[in-house]
């Protein structure tokens, strides 16, 4: 398991697509799931008349479910493929798939975008796309699912095939370097198999495309930023802060700083499942002892980085965002709560720039009064206090955030400039 590279991959398209059928048949066609827990699942499913369903249960361990009888848990979210070793992040869903997502609790270095040929783009399907691109996913499979339903048919593969380019191209996607494979995750046709059914499709399998993908490159040549998730006071330890390594390298002896604090301290040990490191690396969750820091002089979503390079302290930042989720509009002055990294701070959209073309980048308008579903706009904002965030184009990891309110995703950006404290 271990020689083989990693990679964390996510499914995203719209909630009746198939994503949770489709990631319960590439655990079963891979063996993931024993043929025991399958019978289970299926004499569970058959209980409930739902005969069809149990690939989504292998993967719907949401608690509604459960209170309706159903106890089988099956966690096994890895799977292989001859190249990868693969983990699923973000069983599909999730309420709060879209906010994880964006804070990079669970970061995914590619994308299947899961559409139903025969019902084509819905709504969620628009709203991952954006997601996938502005959280930085520059890698993205599409699966046409359901190709049964559509009678195998290749026009309306081609036909959903052309939507489904229209919009990766309206979102920034490049279509010619993305796989679109149809397939049937209920029949379990071209996920694992070819089948005749689909001789006219001469490309890869769902299993295959995955292969595909290339390992993302470690940042590791940037300066350290690692945003703080937990704070703990371990007797005998000290001060353990714990946080996921974005960019740089983090080494026992290191001096580093604790921003917005500007607390200064020297990192004395690091572990990760309970192993000394002798040093830590993007992706690498960890927790690190420091040197006479108390815990209340550092906090969920402080940063930490080297003394030569502090993280960025932000009084307000610009940024390009797209509303992707608000019942009315968008105007100055309001004020929802941002994730940012491991953040939530309530902040206010102090100016709407400009509003640009989301086709070609393009000023369609200087200061519009509002912007709307689907607008992709320049705006400025101002956090409730100063926070730790950075620069897209400098640390990518530290420079999106989502826009949430009334229990959902409003909007999502990135900052493309910072005015820093004082």
């Amino acid at each position: 398991m271990a020689d083989k590279p990693h990679m964390n991959l996510i499914f995203i398209g719209h909630i009746d697509h198939g994503k949770s059928t489709t990631v319960g048949r590439l655990l079963y066609d891979t063996k993931s799931v024993s043929e025991q827990d399958m019978k289970k699942l299926k004499e569970e499913v058959a209980k409930y008349n739902r005969p069809t369903f149990e690939f989504a249960f292998v993967m719907d361990q949401l608690k509604e479910e459960r209170e309706r009888g159903i106890t089988i848990d099956i966690m096994h979210r890895d799977f292989q493929t001859p190249k990868y070793y693969f983990t699923i992040i973000d069983a599909p869903g999730h309420r709060d798939f879209v906010k994880n997502m964006i804070t990079g609790a669970s970061q995914a270095d590619a994308a299947v975008l899961v559409v139903s040929t025969p019902d084509g783009i819905q709504s969620q399907t628009r709203e991952h796309a954006y997601l996938a691109r502005v959280l930085g996913i520059s890698q993205l499979i599409v699966g046409l699912n359901k190709i049964d339903a559509a009678g195998y048919d290749r026009g309306k593969f081609d036909d959903a095939k052309n939507k489904v380019t229209e919009l990766l191209k309206t979102v920034g996607y490049d279509p010619a370097k993305i796989l679109f494979v149809p397939y049937s995750a209920l029949e379990g046709i071209n996920v694992s198999s070819k089948s005749d059914k689909l001789s006219w499709y001469t490309g890869p399998t769902l299993l295959e495309a995955l292969d595909t993908l290339q390992l993302p490159k470690k940042p590791t040549d940037k300066p350290l930023r690692l945003p703080v998730q937990d704070v703990y006071s371990i007797a005998g330890f000290g001060t353990v802060p714990v946080g996921r390594v974005e960019t740089g390298v983090m080494k026992p002896g290191d001096q580093v700083i604790i921003m917005p604090a500007g607390v200064k301290t020297e990192i004395k040990s690091i572990e990760m499942h309970h192993q000394q490191l002798q040093k830590a690396e993007p992706g690498d969750n960890v927790g690190f002892n420091i040197k006479g820091v108390d815990k209340k002089d550092i906090k969920r979503g402080d940063v930490i980085g080297p003394t030569t390079s502090p993280p960025t302290v932000a009084q307000e930042f610009t940024a390009q965002i797209v509303v992707i989720n608000h019942p009315t509009a968008i105007v100055p002055g309001y004020t929802p709560v941002f994730h940012l990294h491991t953040m939530q701070i309530a902040a206010t959209i102090m100016e709407i720039m400009e509003k640009k073309d989301p086709k070609t980048g393009q000023t369609l308008q200087k200061n519009p009064e509002l912007i709307k579903n689907g607008d992709v706009a320049l705006v400025k904002i101002k956090p409730t206090k100063a926070i730790c965030v950075e620069k897209y184009s400098e640390f990518p990891q530290l420079g999106r955030f989502a826009i949430r309110d009334m229990g959902q995703t409003v909007a999502a950006g990135v900052i493309l400039d910072i005015t820093k404290k004082q």
